[in-house]
């Protein structure tokens, strides 16, 4: 055991120690972040009022700014779950092409420990930073105002960070497979950092592509984490809204919020409920982890 503790502790510290790596890996998150700024902010506010239809009145105002702050921090969490874990596990394919991999293999290291080695450091790392990033993001919004969140909501939260963690590090190990170099495997970054934001619904909500396009996006663990965590951290505050308005038009702004802004994950005509989602998520992470295992096993043990 102390030898997979020992190799799994190189691989954090890996990530850790390289501050680009860190940067880079939370470089989509900060674009986000910047765009939020600059004209997303605006462009959902008045999205919003402009939805309201003489309910302007009846809306609080902070409400509408914690609604669009939250879709803010979703978007910034829904991002770095993709990108931290790829970042992390971009040491596999150094290690492969600077033969470290060879020397490791030629240890009493066993294999199975090799591979689950690299999966739990990069899970631990992507929860570790999704953690910090939900951290500042909940003490920002309580900052700002009432946040409608229980305990509960922010504990299963958490969780999710560590579900997401886990999922998108599995698919991630396979993808990986295919790259011989850093340079290829850095170009893919670049690719998956551009897409994304827009694959999670952080720039444009998904519900505004058509059907194909949604349920693509949808394929993808990372999109039902995102949309739970929207249903977890913004549900109070479209319940508070929905009662500040007294049932005037029967709960259709509140049902029309969550329909637009994606809190239930849509694919091929089918609209998932949150334990659905999980189910899913869930399914798609034991099935990676299973191929993982039995694709890189043949790959150590070829060499």
């Amino acid at each position: 055991m102390k030898d997979f503790i020992g190799f799994t502790r190189r691989n954090l510290l890996i990530y850790f120690k390289d501050k680009l790596a860190i940067l880079f890996s939370l470089l989509t998150s900060i674009i986000v972040f910047v765009l939020y700024l600059l004209f997303l902010k605006g462009t959902f506010v008045d999205a919003l009022n402009g939805t309201m239809n003489g309910l302007e009145n009846l809306v609080s105002g902070k409400d509408v700014d914690m609604f669009v702050n939250g879709i803010l921090l979703t978007g910034i969490l829904g991002s770095a779950m993709i990108t931290v874990p790829y970042t992390c596990l971009q040491t596999i394919v150094k290690d492969r092409e600077a033969g470290v991999d060879s020397d490791i293999c030629a240890t009493p290291l066993k294999r199975w420990k090799i591979i689950l080695s690299y999966f739990t450091a990069s899970t631990i790392c992507s929860f570790i930073m999704t953690s910090l990033i939900l951290t500042v993001g909940l003490v920002v919004l309580y900052v700002m105002g009432d946040a409608h969140l229980t305990f509960a909501s922010v504990a299963a939260a958490y969780g999710l960070m560590f579900l997401g963690s886990l999922s998108s590090t599995a698919l991630f190990m396979l993808v990986l497979l295919f790259f011989r170099s850093t340079a290829s495997c850095t170009a893919f970054f670049g690719i998956l950092s551009a897409a994304s934001g827009f694959v999670i619904g952080a720039y444009i909500p998904l519900s505004q592509f058509s059907d194909g396009v949604q349920g693509v996006c949808n394929l993808f663990p990372a999109s039902h984490i995102t949309s739970l965590i929207r249903n977890l951290l913004l549900s109070g505050v479209v319940d508070s809204i929905d009662s500040s308005i007294g049932g005037l038009d029967n709960g259709m702004f509140a049902d029309a919020i969550r329909e637009t802004f994606s809190f239930n994950a849509y694919a091929f005509g089918n609209s998932f409920s949150g334990i659905n989602s999980v189910v899913y998520v869930g399914v798609i992470a034991l099935v990676c982890i299973a191929a993982m295992m039995v694709a890189y096993s043949k790959t150590y043990k070829r060499r």
